[in-house]
């Protein structure tokens, strides 16, 4: 089976004519689904870290579950670690057939929508503290309605 896919930086060296469209071969197409889902998966997770706390302020019971999620997502960011559904997706990739990426998630899939130049430590702490940051203003909001 064979299947098409967008060029990554990781599948543009390897093919030889450049086309980002270049179909490659492939392992059982269960494998590329699930390494879909888990990117979807992981987006979804990056999203809800990133401005769950502006959810809390409609839902506050959200709070049990966005204050943990928060907290891991800065740690991860502060400390240089990667996330574990980075390997999960990797081991996906590998399966189906394709050179997982190196790296993590966010300088695979978000970084280049963001920065060019892909992933250094120093943007890894400014995102750490921007997350820090935006949740501390959602939830100084939330408890200042509390507190009213």
């Amino acid at each position: 089976m064979r299947r098409s896919t967008r060029c990554s930086k990781t599948t543009q060296s390897r093919q030889s004519s450049g086309d980002c469209m270049a179909p490659t071969d492939s392992g059982p197409p269960m494998y590329w689904i699930l390494a879909d889902l888990v990117v979807w998966l992981h987006l979804a997770f990056i999203a809800f870290v990133v401005l769950g706390g502006w959810l809390a302020l409609q839902w506050p019971r959200i709070i049990w579950f966005h204050l943990p999620a928060a907290i891991w997502g800065a740690v991860i960011e502060l400390m240089g670690w990667h996330c574990p559904l980075t390997p999960l997706e990797k081991h996906f990739r590998a399966a189906a057939g394709d050179t997982p990426y190196g790296g993590d998630f966010v300088g695979q899939y978000v970084l280049p929508l963001i920065y060019p130049d892909g992933l250094t430590r120093s943007i890894q702490v400014g995102i750490g503290c921007a997350v820090i940051t935006i949740n501390l203003c959602a939830y100084g909001l939330l408890l200042r309605r509390v507190r009213n």
